[in-house]
């Protein structure tokens, strides 16, 4: 009798076990393969937003290979495939581009500057596919809010130079500079601000005491969102990088230039990359930031 009930209890717990589903039998596997997490990112940045002479999507790697882990940087170096492939990543996504033009020779080299496909030998070398979203990041509406974001600015949903055929994306974010009290902010301030943000003094052209009330601002290079910025009647142009005779005209014509950088503009971009990849279903333990913020640094100014 005894067994015969244990037999009852053990057939009403498989019973209700398979009731609950294979969740909860054992932990969910995540299973992706490289061409099908392409495709998914390529739903959010759509290789026909970017430019023409860009790259966009899987450069180096084998579509039909299983992904383990996901690694996210801001450029491809051969030092960063390095890192992605140490923690156990066997993709490398990025804002930058591995090449534009073909490489002319590969070799295990530390740097493109050795050899020009140094990227791509290091990436196949360490079984790494390289893939990147650059222009079509950079005109994205997830990215549109993320430096007016930062800078407490508030974004008008406007673009300087917007999209061909969309309303939601475009270059140069059309901001408001909310007032100091009652009265405008400056751009010293609006500089000073900037500084505390990305840990960084940036370049400034135009008067301290200027007061600003509409910022146009631009990841990486302006490019031609200068003279648009200038056009629309904006007081500041807040950018990662510009030319410096472009920005010595722009501002002597009145538009303000705050220059923060490219990397400083564009690191934080590796943030929207991973966001992109958890809602793509790449779980958020199988995704590793790599850090390049210190590729280049100030020195203090001291007296000697």
């Amino acid at each position: 009798m005894g067994l015969f009930n244990k037999g009852e209890r053990s057939a009403a717990k498989s019973e209700a076990l398979s009731k609950r589903g294979a969740s909860a039998l054992a932990p969910r596997v995540f299973s992706m393969t490289v061409g099908a997490l392409e495709e998914a990112l390529l739903k959010e940045f759509p290789a026909e937003d970017a430019e023409s002479w860009d790259r966009t999507g899987l450069t180096v790697g084998e579509r039909a290979l299983p992904v383990t882990k996901v690694a996210v940087a801001l450029d491809p170096t051969v030092k960063a495939i390095g890192e992605a492939a140490a923690a156990g990543a066997n993709v490398l996504v990025t804002h930058h581009p591995a090449f534009l033009a073909a490489p002319d020779n590969f070799a295990p080299e530390a740097s493109v500057a050795l050899s020009s496909g140094a990227g791509v030998w290091a990436a196949i070398r360490h079984q790494v596919a390289l893939m990147d979203f650059h222009t079509a990041l950079d005109v994205s509406p997830q990215v549109a809010r993320v430096l007016p974001g930062m800078l407490g600015l508030r974004f008008t949903g406007r673009f300087a130079e917007p999209l061909a055929g969309s309303r939601r994306k475009g270059y140069g974010q059309i901001s408001e500079v909310p007032a100091n009290d009652d009265a405008p902010e400056t751009l010293a301030r609006l500089a000073a601000r900037c500084t505390a943000v990305f840990g960084r003094s940036p370049r400034v052209w135009g008067d301290p005491d200027k007061p600003v009330r509409t910022a146009v601002t631009a990841t990486g290079s302006a490019g031609p969102t200068g003279k648009v910025a200038l056009a629309a009647g904006a007081d500041v142009l807040i950018c990662g990088e510009v030319k410096y005779h472009e920005a010595l005209d722009l501002s002597q014509a009145g538009l303000a230039v705050i220059e923060l950088g490219h990397d400083a503009s564009e690191l934080p971009l590796t943030a929207v990359l991973a966001e992109a990849l958890c809602k793509a279903g790449v779980p958020e333990n199988a995704v590793v930031v790599i850090d390049q913020s210190d590729n280049w640094w100030h020195p203090e100014a001291v007296r000697v």
